[in-house]
């Protein structure tokens, strides 16, 4: 219970931390724009900083916490080298992408979603972007770190559970935009306050947090199944991939909630899919283990 202790106050740490760093980093930035040093910086709000300021933090209170946790080598969070990488990387990324896209095909036809008369190729290529650095950075943390960590206490179930539960709790944790307007040294602790916000519509939220909870336990499983996270990696560059193509190219004319929410992390049909994914996982590792004996 010590690691999970730890756990937790590193997550209490870096958001304090956090939430000190954003005011001085707001104002900073926006300094150098109206000096005229990267003036792109002007267009952004505080929220986002508050967002980049957390990141920071948990950055850099990472060595500390691995080091008082005695965390020395992957080995010491139950992962192991894996000379198939590649494989199981472009096998999640399949898995995950192709039913989620198929699911968007089905969409535009029963009327749900249309397709966009124009777009343009900037958004896709963030997309991309985001489809590589960001399933690195949370799965090193919550299957790497998170989870790794949860596992030395022998009891995988209840690792997995709460490891998803924090997966999904923390992409709630986002204040709507342009909400601290006027900026202070207690903004960034105004910014966790707004956070809690959403969580007033019960039914929408619940929605979200099952889906996301969900895909948070599939890619734990797919962490402990393997002992390595290159498939999980793939699985989650997957689904930001096709559902950062598939808002791209398409757009929602009707709301069918408990369906399909607002966007397809939300709703049953999003829930079955990500099963689906699940299913699909499953029968190749079972697959693929029956061929190395």
């Amino acid at each position: 219970m010590k690691d999970a202790a730890r756990l937790a106050a590193y997550f209490a740490v870096t958001i304090f931390f956090g939430a000190l760093l954003a005011p001085p980093l707001f104002w900073g930035s926006h300094s150098l724009a109206a000096h005229g040093l990267l003036p792109f910086l002007a267009k952004y709000n505080f929220e986002t900083f508050f967002h980049r300021a957390l990141l920071i933090a948990a950055a850099a209170l990472l060595w500390p916490f691995l080091y008082v946790s005695g965390v020395r080598s992957m080995a010491d969070l139950g992962l192991l080298p894996n000379p198939r990488w590649t494989r199981d990387a472009l096998a999640g990324v399949l898995f995950s992408a192709i039913p989620l896209l198929c699911c968007g095909v089905l969409l535009i036809e029963f009327n749900i979603y249309s397709i966009r008369h124009t777009f343009t190729l900037t958004p896709l290529g963030k997309t991309l972007a985001a489809s590589v650095a960001v399933p690195f950075i949370e799965e090193t943390l919550f299957r790497g770190i998170v989870l790794g960590l949860l596992l030395r206490t022998r009891r995988q179930y209840l690792s997995i559970f709460a490891t998803s539960a924090i997966f999904s709790v923390v992409h709630f944790l986002k204040a709507a935009s342009q909400k601290s307007t006027i900026v202070t040294w207690t903004s960034g602790f105004n910014s966790i306050a707004n956070s809690f916000e959403q969580f007033g519509d019960l039914t929408l939220v619940g929605a979200g947090f099952t889906t996301l909870f969900l895909i948070g336990w599939i890619l734990a499983d797919s962490r402990v199944l393997t002992r390595s996270l290159w498939l999980s990696i793939g699985l989650h560059a997957g689904w930001i991939l096709a559902s950062g193509i598939f808002t791209r190219v398409a757009r929602q004319k009707m709301l069918v909630f408990p369906w399909l929410g607002k966007n397809l992390l939300v709703g049953i049909v999003p829930l079955v899919v990500a099963g689906f994914t699940w299913l699909i996982m499953r029968i190749w590792l079972k697959y693929d283990r029956a061929h190395q004996v």
